[in-house]
């Protein structure tokens, strides 16, 4: 179980359960990400990218003969109602043919949602072209973060932020609505991967009135430690977690420099929770 500082956070400084990696919209390679979890004195971290496990292995291997250990784990963007959730996975066969098969796909419609949105940039006179933003991605997933940091590169908005509130946010003039898998949909892939699927901050995706249909879905853990979360939407899904016999987890959601300061280890659980989750991904592949 985790315990808590002062401001309601999960702490321990043992595992860091959400890290993004340049894969996805993180800024830091695998290699800075082991880097830096090493100077916090961590000893195990989780790579969660969002949508792709392309550095699952790099983070491994930059880890091999060190004093960390790395989980290889997803974050994977799915629908429920009219909200959007992130199912996070770990112990996942990143190999397994079925998970990558359906990333792959799941990759093509992010692009081509890219592509839409750069032209409805252009359509606004902006001067973008979809190679410059194809640029910025080599084999992980791309997403509107990085359609965001090239307007800043050119000057044509001052800060990322301006990006989202000008053109990328939903509803603003160039959002273009995700095709996204269903909530269940995601949980299959993460189970037949021999992963434990998770539900990722609730708290800030405000799916409280979703949560038994999750549940019944088969999620196995809620993420109850978040960067982001309360410490009264820490008590709330303890509290959930416990009356649904489902592991308790926490991570940082780091992102590297992204959001200002490095988040990674400022939120971290105990040896117990990743022993726990190690031994329902064994229960999982056995059934």
């Amino acid at each position: 179980m985790a315990t808590l500082n002062d401001n309601g956070k999960a702490c321990g400084n043992f595992a860091d359960l959400h890290v993004h990696t340049n894969y996805s919209d993180g800024t830091f390679s695998p290699e800075k990400v082991v880097e830096t979890a090493l100077g916090l004195g961590l000893k195990v971290i989780a790579i969660t990218d969002h949508d792709c496990v392309e550095g699952v292995t790099p983070s491994i291997e930059a880890a091999s003969g060190k004093d960390l250990e790395v989980i290889p784990g997803i974050e994977i963007s799915a629908a429920i109602g009219d909200k959007e959730i992130h199912v996070l996975g770990y112990f996942i066969d990143w190999h397994e043919p079925s998970l990558v098969n359906k990333l792959e796909v799941m990759k093509e419609n992010r692009k081509n949602r890219m592509v839409r949105m750069v032209e409805l940039l252009q359509g606004e006179g902006l001067d973008i072209d979809k190679e410059e933003v194809f640029s910025t991605v080599a084999e992980g997933t791309i997403g509107r973060p990085h359609i965001a940091h090239v307007l800043k590169a050119k000057g044509l908005v001052h800060t990322i932020q301006e990006a989202f509130n000008r053109y990328l946010a939903d509803g603003r003039s160039c959002f273009v609505k995700h095709v996204r898998l269903e909530y269940y949909e995601a949980i299959e892939m993460i189970l037949k991967s021999g992963g434990v699927p998770v539900i990722g901050h609730p708290g800030i995706s405000n799916i409280e009135e979703y949560m038994p249909d999750i549940i019944s879905a088969g999620i196995k853990g809620i993420e109850v430690f978040h960067a982001d979360h309360a410490a009264s939407d820490s008590d709330r899904y303890l509290r959930m977690a416990q009356e649904n016999s489902l592991i308790v987890t926490g991570g940082s959601d780091c992102h590297g420099s992204k959001k200002g300061k490095v988040l990674m280890g400022s939120v971290s659980v105990g040896p117990d929770v990743v022993e726990a989750l190690r031994a329902e991904s064994a229960k999982i592949r056995g059934a």
